[in-house]
């Protein structure tokens, strides 16, 4: 072979820092607000890492009305219940979860391209 290695491209996981050991769901109380691409223009939010004490289906139901968009609350095996929501709602999410008091500012991450 030559000095240069060859390197295949990888794909994208949103999850890939989240499945990691030490930023597993509700480390270091972080929220994860992430987007995911669909198919064609479509993308899908999703919200992990709130803490159990909250209702999570009054803040979709909250979610819902503000943004005019559809969502629900999912139930994986190793986040816990994360919340879904239709389109790329991280900018409205993050200064809505602010807003209503429920994590300080400097305790979410968005990710995403």
């Amino acid at each position: 072979m030559s000095d240069f290695d060859i390197q295949t491209p990888t794909a994208l996981d949103p999850f890939a820092d989240a499945n990691a050991e030490n930023s597993g769901a509700g480390s270091k109380d972080y929220i994860h607000v992430r987007v995911q691409q669909r198919n064609g223009r479509k993308s899908l939010t999703t919200v992990q890492g709130l803490k159990k004490e909250f209702s999570y289906n009054k803040i979709l139901k909250d979610l819902k009305k503000e943004f005019c968009c559809n969502g629900t609350v999912v139930q994986d095996p190793e986040l816990g219940q994360v919340i879904q929501l239709q389109g790329d709602q991280r900018k409205n999410v993050s200064s809505f979860l602010i807003q209503a008091g429920i994590v300080k500012k400097e305790h979410i991450k968005i990710h995403g391209f």
